[in-house]
């Protein structure tokens, strides 16, 4: 069942609890799915290079179709959230349906893109003849259902904008562990059967989507968000949706696209430069979880308080959440600085390597605080219905800020790895600010607008 988000007067030690009891199944979900994502990679390492090239060229077109299913979601939690914090049951629940059949006409376009272009897509990523024909066999089995992804990812927006994170946590939890089942069962077989190789990769993923989907569909019939497909889809919503959806989508996709460009400024540095930089993206993640659990969190209690039409609360959830994320990430700063040497080791014994890795993880630990700013501002004000300025932000500090400084500070003045994460802290911290502005501002805003309407109710 749902869990309940107390709409009203709480004191700040409540309100802390409440965004915990919210964020941290969500954070434990990310973390789950992140360590899934180590094992699948360290699995398929074990068939071979082209077999771990394949499935790196594979997810990135993948992470597009993501990007675009995610941002399905913020659109579905801004809207779920602001109509269950006003009460308004049913139609929370007619817009559940609505954005269940975008979702899944959106994951048949994607599927149907899959079936036709595996190829010419693969090749556009530039993957070479040697690793052309395994990845079209993991790419169409991945993605040709990619209803399923959609539908998963847009079921656990649902269940969260009204409040329970903890279901799409669980359910995480046992997906993730059929998926490490699976994978070694498919990949390298059973007693005399030696599996399908990538194929079984791909088949440990595909179906364990088909799981999640169902599962998290069965939990929402249970919910108070309960509805039936049967009623097919209205329109009424659609338009709504798509103009939260859109920024949203277009933001994941600048981000995609600006990593690609800049990715590639940092190939012209040097091959062990990005080397470097891979592995400490790789470490650095682990970082991002308790900013996502706690986005999360933000975007749900920002929107569900603006419904009830409790402003001072809204922006009080929005701003304390922040603060709490803050505190999170800074003390994973702390052991990023002095233990990044070490998680280097983890990965190559170069030295070389190892100090370009512990100079970009003690530069990117100080962007910690900015960084947790970012994320969680940004869930708010998608709560708020504002999916337009975490878009903006993205474009300046990706296109301009990310792409403009490694030039600048690498290519230009020679500085290597530690040019491309000072580029990074810096449009993080312009970032945080921007989105900080931002909401600060729209708070204010609709807080006149509150006052003007009481007004007149007074007149």
């Amino acid at each position: 069942m749902s869990a309940a988000v107390p709409i009203g007067d709480t004191s700040r030690n409540q309100k802390i609890k409440v965004i915990l009891a919210l964020a941290i199944p969500a954070m434990i979900e990310n973390f789950l799915q992140t360590v899934v994502g180590f094992v699948d990679t360290l699995f398929v390492s074990k068939i071979g290079l082209n077999e771990v090239a394949a499935v790196g060229v594979t997810n990135a077109i993948v992470a597009v179709y993501i990007a675009v299913f995610m941002a399905m979601g913020v659109g579905t939690s801004s809207l779920i959230a602001r109509s269950v914090g006003a009460g308004e049951i049913d139609k929370a629940k007619a817009i559940a349906r609505q954005s269940t059949w975008i979702s899944a006409l959106l994951g048949l376009v994607f599927g149907v893109i899959t079936l036709f272009f595996a190829e010419p897509l693969l090749r556009l990523m530039g993957a070479e003849p040697s690793v052309l024909a395994d990845g079209v066999i993991y790419f169409r089995i991945v993605a040709v259902p990619s209803i399923f992804l959609s539908l998963m990812t847009v079921f656990g927006s649902i269940l969260r904008a009204a409040g329970d994170t903890k279901t799409p946590m669980k359910i995480g939890v046992w997906v993730n562990l059929i998926h490490i089942g699976l994978d070694y069962v498919l990949i390298f077989g059973l007693g005399e059967w030696g599996g399908w190789g990538i194929a079984g990769a791909a088949w440990a993923t595909a179906i364990v989507r088909v799981i999640g989907a169902a599962a998290l569909f069965i939990y929402i019939r249970k919910s108070k968000l309960s509805f039936s497909l049967r009623r097919g889809a209205s329109n009424e919503f659609t338009l709504p949706l798509l103009k939260l959806s859109g920024p949203a989508a277009a933001e994941r996709l600048i981000m995609r696209f600006g990593q690609v460009l800049y990715f590639g400024l940092i190939v012209r540095i040097g091959t062990d430069v990005y080397a470097a930089h891979v592995l400490a993206g790789n470490i650095e993640i682990f970082s991002y979880m308790p900013g996502y659990g706690l986005a999360i969190a933000a975007t749900t209690l920002v929107g569900q308080h603006l419904g009830a039409n409790r402003k001072n609360d809204a922006y009080d959830y929005g701003m304390l959440t922040t603060w709490i994320a803050v505190i999170f990430m800074a003390f994973v700063g702390v052991l990023m600085f002095f233990f990044s040497p070490i998680a280097a080791g983890w990965f190559t014994n170069d030295k070389e390597v190892i100090g370009m890795v512990t100079t970009a993880l003690r530069i990117d630990a100080f962007a910690q605080p900015f960084l947790a700013i970012g994320l969680v501002v940004a869930g708010a004000l998608q709560g708020a219905g504002d999916t337009k300025s975490p878009m903006y932000s993205t474009a300046i500090g990706m296109w301009l800020i990310r792409v403009l400084g490694v030039y600048v500070l690498c290519i230009y003045l020679g500085m290597g790895i530690a040019g491309v994460w000072l580029s990074i802290a810096i449009d993080l911290f312009i970032r945080a600010v921007f989105l900080l502005f931002r909401f600060k501002r729209y708070m204010q805003s609709e807080r006149k607008k509150e006052k003007i309407i009481h007004q007149k109710k007074i007149i």
